[in-house]
């Protein structure tokens, strides 16, 4: 059994490689989140044309040039990827795509006809993957979406099937060195950036780093790639882009446009009708005072935020903002939930109480209020809390 350590004296020091400094380090995987029409495929091929060509990054690093390898299980290659990576700059000859996968017939076992082929399937694919990344040498393996290659074994949404799946890819992306991005659709739920994205926190979990793409908050016609997990060096400034028709092309193209002060839980707060703004600050204050001198059960602190006139959906933002915790009490049939402010509760109405500057202020409350942990609420069907 002690043949299995390992002594970290025994252990050469390295330096993290990096694909793109700070965003998508060479040899780990990374995760890329974002909702339909944010040009998250655009963005990855975009990535893509400039590894296999070495051309610089919008914020001047400059990538090895490497072959890439792509999985796409939502757009075809003739009329979508090779023009949109022809679009980006792209050397072809460096770019590969894995399509279908043809399984082994069994020695000794006659077929009338071979087996159709299939796509590819993770994690059972992944050593034939792997001899595809050493034989082409690959710098970049794409995986868009995940969810497509995900054996039908796989649950998604639980933590242990994830990281079973994710593993092998880990291992596999440690002993070629690829950098191996995956991407995923946003989940419909609240929080910071890290939850949501759909499935299990498990898979961004296996990842060193997290990358979000959402629409500009001040600007729709505007994207933001920003740094929703960074283990391996500080968050990097988020980059702005836009999308824009190719003309020669016929596709879509990414176009940079400098940096951007949003991060990616800025990104993921609801948007809050200016009218609401009045209301919420109201919900709050009253919140407030209900919790000021002790806890209370959750049906207590609705029916006194009811006779004070704060509607139910409304006192449940205020709660978000407000970072009030949630504890289970009791057993049994005679368990309630109980509500409490935060030791350090954050101030949601700082920054104003009127239009925007009350947004803006409570949802930043919501993030700083933010839960890590959350399990079902029977108080509120629908929620999850702390």
């Amino acid at each position: 059994m002690s043949d299995d350590l390992v002594l970290v004296a025994d252990v050469d020091r390295e330096l993290v490689r990096w694909l793109w400094p700070g965003r998508i380090p060479r040899g780990k995987v990374t995760v890329l989140d974002g909702d339909p029409g944010t040009g998250k495929s655009t963005l990855t091929l975009t990535i893509a044309a400039k590894v296999t060509t070495g051309s610089p990054f919008p914020d001047g690093a400059r990538p090895e040039r490497g072959d890439v390898i792509l999985l796409s299980a939502e757009d075809d290659i003739g009329d979508t990827i090779r023009p949109r990576l022809e679009a980006a700059g792209a050397d072809l000859a460096r770019c590969w795509v894995l399509p279908d996968v043809h399984p082994e017939v069994e020695p000794g076992k006659r077929l009338k006809e071979p087996p159709p082929p299939r796509p590819p399937e993770l994690p059972a694919d992944l050593p034939l993957l792997e001899n595809l990344v050493k034989s082409k040498v690959a710098a970049l393996v794409i995986i868009d979406p995940i969810a497509a290659f995900l054996s039908g074994a796989v649950d998604m949404h639980r933590d242990q099937d994830v990281r079973r799946a994710l593993a092998p890819m880990v291992y596999m992306a440690a002993r070629t060195g690829t950098a191996v991005v995956i991407v995923r659709h946003m989940n419909k739920g609240q929080g910071t950036a890290l939850y949501r994205g759909s499935g299990s926190i498990g898979i961004v979990g296996a990842a060193r780093s997290g990358l979000l793409v959402a629409p500009d908050p001040d600007d729709d016609s505007r994207r933001i790639l920003a740094s929703s997990k960074s283990n391996l060096a500080k968050e990097p400034d988020a980059l702005a882009y836009r999308i824009v028709e190719d003309e020669r092309y016929g596709v879509a193209r990414v176009v940079w446009d400098g940096t951007s002060r949003h991060r990616a839980n800025d990104l993921v707060r609801p948007r809050v009708d200016e009218d609401e703004a009045p209301a919420l600050a109201e919900a709050v204050r009253v919140l407030k005072e209900i919790l000021a001198d002790a806890p209370l059960s959750a049906g207590n602190v609705k029916k006194l935020a009811a006779q004070a006139g704060v509607a139910e959906r409304t006192l449940h933002r205020a709660r978000q903002a407000l970072g009030v915790t949630t504890r289970r009490q009791g057993f049994g049939q005679g368990a309630v939930y109980v509500w409490a402010m935060p030791a350090d509760p954050p101030d949601p109405m700082a920054q104003g109480t009127h239009g925007m500057d009350a947004m803006d202020a409570t949802w930043q409350g919501v993030v700083e209020g933010g839960a890590h942990l959350f399990e079902y609420d029977p108080d509120d069907p629908g929620r999850f809390t702390r």
